[in-house]
């Protein structure tokens, strides 16, 4: 004959009530009612013919009967969680999640989605924006513009900085040929508004170049990359380009090379994790990854660049 089991509802209650020594502790815990952790008790104890506690004191003592229940239940229970929590991590470590600045990702990282895909095909990936891992803790890569030296953290390089100046063609058409550098100083520009500590607005560039540009520039301040680029797209200005994150664009020929000079520094995008993190680890080989496909932009750029 096949032993029936309680109810699990009932296992469940009576482990809470042993465990708290009180029905009312139990409820909260399960956050049910007080009464119904009651009526669960009491049905156990229906179910199996004995009292499992003393109503006599309190806080609830165990009488032996439910001592050896509790004994065996709680066990049970232990591996039960222990379990859960490793599928729960399994599922965790199957997700990788790349946080970055939203130019970043719409324009660096969008258009080697089905690569990045294809590489890592056993993982969930997220992509979040965000490029300070205080702000994305949870991130297992951060995409982060600057030298490369933050404490705590690894970091591998994706992109250099190289600066350029680029419009839409219909903008450049209306501008007086040839534009000279004075010239392209009278356009009408499009900037981020980041500290040239951070990004190279017009007057930094203009000043790496040796150019004396106008103190008051005809300058539009955008907080955001993608907005400035739907600018530029626009016809609405001439833009500073990052090397590596308008390529679609200048292929299909919806924006143009105002010049042939460029800005060079040695800040960049890097992938960073913690410092730390196992070498075989998913995390770092997406780091790795992200770094190749720089490279492999950072080599076929140096054989364009005349």
């Amino acid at each position: 004959m096949t032993a029936i089991l309680p109810p699990f509802g009932d296992l469940l209650a009576f482990d809470a009530a042993a465990r708290h020594g009180s029905f009312t502790r139990a409820a909260r815990d399960l956050n049910v009612s007080q009464p119904a952790i009651s009526r669960r008790v009491a049905a156990l104890e229906a179910d199996l013919g004995v009292l499992l506690f003393s109503r006599e004191s309190k806080p609830l003592r165990l009488t032996v009967e439910g001592q050896g229940l509790f004994d065996v239940l709680r066990s049970g229970l232990s591996r039960l969680e222990a379990t859960v929590i490793d599928i729960r991590r399994q599922r965790s470590e199957r997700r990788l999640t790349i946080a970055a600045a939203p130019g970043f990702l719409s324009y660096w990282l969008v258009p080697r989605l089905s690569e990045l895909a294809a590489t890592f095909p056993d993982y969930d990936l997220r992509l979040v924006t965000g490029d300070q891992a205080g702000a994305m803790p949870e991130a297992d890569v951060h995409v982060r513009f600057g030298d490369g030296k933050w404490s705590g953290v690894e970091a591998i390089r994706i992109l250099d900085e190289q600066v350029y100046a680029v419009c839409s063609p219909f903008f450049l058409e209306a501008q007086e040929r040839p534009l000279a550098l004075n010239q392209l100083a009278k356009s009408r520009l499009l900037q981020l508004s980041a500290t040239p500590e951070q990004r190279y607005d017009w007057q930094s560039w203009f000043h790496a170049l040796g150019v004396d540009a106008p103190r008051k520039l005809n300058a539009i301040d955008f907080d955001d990359y993608s907005l400035l680029v739907s600018a530029a797209l626009a016809g609405q200005g001439i833009a500073l380009c990052w090397s590596g994150l308008l390529d679609a664009f200048l292929q299909t020929g919806a924006l143009v090379r105002v010049s042939k000079e460029e800005v060079h520094s040695q800040r960049g995008y890097f992938a960073t994790f913690v410092d730390g993190t196992l070498s075989r680890s998913a995390v770092v080989r997406l780091a790795k990854w992200l770094g190749d496909q720089g490279n492999a932009h950072g080599a076929a750029h140096s054989q364009d660049t005349p």
